[in-house]
C-alpha cells in the first residue's frame, strides 16, 4: 500500500486556463494564439516557459512576473480552478490513511494561495519555497523528506513526462502519470511514459482504489 501521495499543482490539481488566459492579455495577444502556441510547446516536449518565448525570443519570464505583480495583474486562484475530482479525491485518500501532500513547481504567491483553499492535505508546499524545481533530483530529495514514508511507499502524480514521471521514477519514487491537460493526454500512450509510469490514471478518483493495492 502506499503511505504517503504526492500530487503535482498545474493540470493535476487546477486547470490552466486562468494562467494561460492572464498571460496572453498581459502580452497583447488572442488568447487562442497563445494556447496554440501551448499546443507546440507540448508536442516538442518543451515547458511552459518556452510557450511565452515563442512568442517573444528572450522573454524574461520572472522580470514579465514580477511586472504583472506590480500592476496587480499577479496570479490568482480560488476554487473555481480546481478539477471537481479534487477536493472528494484528496479527502478519500486521507480517509483511507494516505498522507497527501501537493508539490509542484509554483511561486511562492502560488503556495499561499493554494493553502488559502484549504484543501484536504496533509502539506503544501512549491518550488518557489524550496528554492528548487523540477525536474531536479533535489526537488525529489525533499519530497521523500516530507513524506514520511520510503521511496517505495510514496506516490507522485503528475501529467508532465519530464517534470513529473521521469525525474520521480529516478528518485526510486512510484509514479501515476494522469492523463490530464495538454501534457497529460499528448505523452499518454508514449511508449516512454507508459514504461517509467507505475499506473497511468484518469482522473484522481482513481487513486483511492490504487493506493489499497
Amino acid at each position: 500500500m502506499m503511505r504517503t501521495v504526492v500530487l503535482d499543482v498545474g493540470e493535476t490539481l487546477t486547470r490552466d486556463d486562468r494562467y494561460w488566459a492572464s498571460w496572453a492579455d498581459w502580452l497583447g495577444v488572442p488568447r487562442h494564439t497563445l494556447s496554440a502556441l501551448v499546443g507546440a510547446a507540448v508536442v516538442d516536449g518543451r515547458d511552459n516557459a518556452d510557450a511565452l518565448r515563442l512568442l517573444r525570443p528572450g522573454l524574461d519570464v520572472g522580470a514579465e512576473y514580477a511586472a504583472r505583480e506590480a500592476a496587480g495583474r499577479g496570479e490568482q486562484l480560488d476554487d473555481t480552478d480546481l478539477y471537481d475530482d479534487v477536493r472528494p479525491a484528496l479527502a478519500a485518500l486521507r480517509a483511507a490513511g494516505v498522507r497527501v501532500v501537493v508539490a509542484g513547481n509554483q511561486t511562492v504567491r502560488a503556495g499561499a494561495l493554494l493553502r488559502a483553499l484549504d484543501l484536504p492535505a496533509d502539506l503544501v508546499v512549491t518550488s518557489g519555497e524550496w528554492r528548487v524545481a523540477k525536474p531536479s533530483p533535489e526537488f525529489f530529495a525533499r519530497v521523500l523528506q516530507v513524506s514520511g514514508a520510503p521511496a517505495e511507499e510514496t506516490l507522485y502524480v503528475g501529467d508532465h513526462p519530464a517534470n513529473d514521471i521521469l525525474p520521480a521514477r529516478a528518485a526510486g519514487l512510484r509514479t501515476a502519470h494522469l492523463r490530464r491537460g495538454p501534457w497529460g493526454f499528448w505523452w499518454a500512450d508514449d511508449p516512454a511514459v507508459r514504461a517509467a509510469a507505475d499506473w497511468s490514471v484518469d482522473s484522481l478518483y482513481d487513486l483511492v482504489d490504487l493506493v489499497k493495492e
